[in-house]
């Protein structure tokens, strides 16, 4: 017997005690699973950073001063030019160091994930990330101890009879040191983004007639794209805010953002407000490096 259409078959309706209580278990899983890692983010990186954003808007405030946030006088110090020689400085690190990363680094990637037996490979990736294990500060005392005027690297050129360099207390040794240091996470990252390299299409280009160079830019540089990016941004925002190494391989010559924040609340100055200023800045910076990150270093090939 057919049902007539204009007579629908009754449900119950659902009360709505039943659809509260059937969200409120929705809810409970994430918020169990989510909540304890989310109360560690807001007590330890949501609320110290809005401290930190009060005391930029407080101009000349010392410890133990009355926090009223009273405009943006410490921001617009960080345009003047001193500052923005340092803020440069910084930058110049970061860049130099990502891009000394990508050029050392993407060859042996490369080495590692198409022409390295594969029995080797988790060994040698090992052998990138020992270092990691040890502290990074003692990692910098031994770059001092080679590249000082009567270090290892001077010794060794002059049993060879070639002259000293003066490297230590210079750029250059802020950018070995700095190299040294994030080398392991651009080789790890390019090489997770290398090994899924689809090796058919580098066949079809030296089948067709490609030269090498050819092949490594049209072909290899595309797949790799997304793992580039990766590991380009991880290394430029890790060396954005490096401490160690500029303090300890530049000396006073190579003052950071870092070293001028670290100044502001430890040194002599103690002024709080334009640390923190200068603080909010670098975190402004490094967020926006995030975001590209999560947008273009997904770490899957481009086709």
């Amino acid at each position: 017997m057919a049902v007539s259409s204009k007579n629908p078959p009754n449900f119950p309706p659902t009360s709505p005690k039943t659809g509260l209580k059937q969200r409120a278990t929705k809810l409970i899983g994430p918020l169990v699973l989510l909540g304890p890692a989310g109360l560690w983010l807001l007590l330890l990186l949501v609320l110290p950073t809005l401290v930190i954003f009060q005391l930029s808007l407080v101009e000349n405030i010392r410890p133990g001063d009355v926090v009223i946030p009273d405009g943006i006088a410490n921001y617009l110090r960080v345009f003047d030019p001193v500052n923005l020689q340092v803020i440069g400085r910084s930058l110049f690190f970061a860049f130099g160091t990502t891009i000394l990363c990508l050029v050392l680094g993407f060859p042996v990637a490369y080495w590692i994930a198409i022409n390295a037996p594969s029995r080797w490979r988790n060994l040698l990736l090992l052998g990138f990330v020992l270092p990691l294990w040890t502290s990074s500060l003692l990692r910098t005392y031994a770059w001092i101890t080679i590249l000082r005027p009567t270090g290892v690297l001077n010794s060794f050129l002059g049993v060879l009879g070639l002259p000293a360099l003066e490297l230590l207390n210079r750029t250059p040794a802020v950018l070995i040191g700095m190299a040294y240091s994030y080398l392991p996470y651009i080789v790890t990252v390019l090489y997770a983004s290398l090994e899924k390299l689809d090796r058919r299409l580098l066949e079809a280009s030296a089948d067709l007639g490609a030269k090498p160079t050819e092949t490594f830019w049209k072909v290899t540089v595309p797949q790799a794209r997304a793992g580039i990016a990766a590991g380009a941004l991880l290394v430029f925002i890790s060396s954005l805010g490096d401490f160690v190494d500029p303090e300890l391989l530049g000396g006073a010559s190579s003052m950071t953002v870092s070293r001028l924040i670290f100044n502001q609340f430890l040194g002599a100055t103690q002024n709080w407000g334009f640390g923190s200023a200068l603080s909010m800045v670098l975190i402004m910076g490094v967020s926006l490096a995030i975001a590209l990150l999560l947008k273009y270093g997904d770490g899957r090939p481009s086709k």
